[in-house]
């Protein structure tokens, strides 16, 4: 019995004065009614707690559903094609070493090197989970 709940204080005093009043004879099913009663008010609590703990649960899995996963991307296209400006920016002076140092072959493994770095990133993004549609599965 919890002692902060006065509800069940006062039915343990009532149990106990009935007692005196009819006596021994009646001790049993006075017992059996107020533990029925204890029974019944820890059922509730325990419902209450289940159903707040679940409640939590849901809570916290449907925030942790909304979170994205990775780093946070303001769009996608943007990063594709700023990768790309890039990589074209640096083959200007990669160009340059190429040719001086291994003349037509330099240049052409340079810009086969520079080729196949945007090949490898347009692939990886178009092959990324990330960007598959969130209803369908790897099996349909």
């Amino acid at each position: 019995m919890d002692a902060r709940d006065p509800e069940l204080r006062k039915e343990l005093s009532a149990t106990l004065e009935a007692r005196k009043a009819l006596g021994e004879e009646y001790e049993s099913e006075l017992v059996d009614s107020f533990m029925e009663k204890v029974t019944d008010r820890l059922d509730s609590r325990v419902e209450q707690r289940v159903r707040r703990e679940l409640a939590q649960q849901q809570t916290s899995s449907a925030r942790a559903d909304r979170r994205p996963i990775g780093p946070p991307q303001s769009n996608p296209r943007f990063a594709r094609y700023g990768f790309a400006g890039f990589t074209l920016i640096a083959a200007i002076p990669l160009s340059a070493i190429g040719a001086v140092n291994g003349g037509t072959a330099g240049l052409l493994i340079t810009w086969a090197g520079i080729v196949g770095v945007n090949l490898a990133q347009g692939l990886g993004s178009f092959l990324s989970p990330r960007d598959r549609h969130p209803d369908k599965d790897d099996w349909s």
